[in-house]
């Protein structure tokens, strides 16, 4: 399976959309619940709003995750010496932590100033896991 990632043109850069789409998707509706959660489109219950936004986040994860997955079996060895990608693996690990945290003290239901600057940790997390992913290229 790999050597068809390999050696067809198009299967790579195939991958390559998948995974922003799944980046789109995550990142884009953990924003969307963040800006309800500090007060825009406030005639939308933040319950309704988490439920719809976290259920296409998780998605999003998965297409990432599932394509990260595949492109890095094509390089492994040039990906774990790539100092971009091992901050990224990283930061995709305190993600998972906020992420835990988060839910695990039934932040959304308080909403209090730890649950935003959990919120906002998460946002900055990943637009630095988006960073990097940009740096591995390069």
């Amino acid at each position: 399976m790999f050597s068809a990632l390999q050696s067809h043109a198009w299967v790579y850069p195939s991958l390559e959309v998948v995974h922003i789409v799944g980046i789109a998707l995550l990142l884009g509706n953990l924003v969307a619940l963040e800006m309800r959660v500090f007060g825009r489109a406030a005639m939308l219950p933040v319950a309704a709003m988490a439920s719809l936004s976290l259920s296409i986040a998780l998605t999003g994860f998965g297409l990432a995750a599932a394509s990260g997955a595949m492109m890095f079996a094509t390089q492994p060895t040039e990906l774990l010496a790539n100092r971009a990608f091992v901050i990224k693996m990283g930061l995709l690990v305190a993600a998972g932590f906020n992420a835990g945290w988060f839910h695990a003290r039934a932040s959304l239901r308080k909403l209090d100033a730890l649950a935003r600057i959990q919120m906002l940790m998460s946002t900055a997390i990943w637009l630095a896991v988006v960073f990097c992913g940009r740096w591995i290229a390069y």
